[in-house]
């Protein structure tokens, strides 16, 4: 484990040579702090969401109006964690593209859809550009928003500190993400997040 100023700290687990401000789809997971079931239960293969689940639904279809660039994709609230998937289309910019590397499964897990047929790009790794146009700034504004909502209810919720991320590559990664989103709470005893609700 690296140190810094004599103190341990995680190594950033994030794909060093892209840039998280740059224009692709990134398919994002958040768990709350142990997991805890503070968004609602499955029931019959659906999700029933509590207050705060709401609050956890209301505040993601919100980030657009916080951030004009970014579009959404498919969505769900689980009863310990999100999955969704956040499309950053900066106008002018045309970094949507393939890298021709191997795809990286982060702590933070972003991912890139081939939407077109142009030349693919290298995007600019411009670590120090618009920290409040990167995919960080967005998901810090989500969590921020729904931690403001869910202490009213209870105040013991927490996020867990990280967030995982992945870089869409293609369109066809692009369907099974979407696929696996959309049917996550009929495949909620199957999910590697999936914890007995305490009683």
């Amino acid at each position: 484990m690296e140190t810094f100023k004599n103190k341990y700290r995680i190594a950033s687990a994030r794909a060093p040579w892209w840039d998280y401000g740059s224009n692709a789809a990134y398919f994002i997971t958040i768990c709350t702090h142990g997991r805890v079931h503070f968004f609602g239960e499955i029931a019959s293969d659906q999700m029933i969401l509590s207050e705060m689940g709401v609050h956890a639904q209301s505040c993601w279809y919100e980030i657009p109006n916080h951030f004009p660039f970014v579009q959404l994709g498919a969505f769900v609230v689980m009863p310990n964690h999100i999955h969704g998937i956040i499309i950053i289309d900066k106008p002018g910019v045309d970094s949507r593209s393939v890298l021709n590397q191997e795809s990286v499964e982060t702590q933070n897990f972003a991912s890139l859809p081939q939407r077109t047929s142009r030349q693919f790009q290298t995007p600019s790794l411009n670590k120090f550009g618009p920290q409040s146009q990167n995919l960080a700034s967005i998901v810090r504004g989500y969590k921020i928003g729904v931690t403001k909502n869910s202490k009213i209810i209870n105040p013991d919720f927490k996020w867990q500190s990280r967030y995982h991320d992945h870089i869409i590559r293609d369109d066809a990664e692009y369907q099974r993400i979407n696929d696996y989103i959309e049917n996550n709470p009929a495949n909620w005893n199957d999910d590697k997040f999936f914890t007995q609700e305490s009683s």
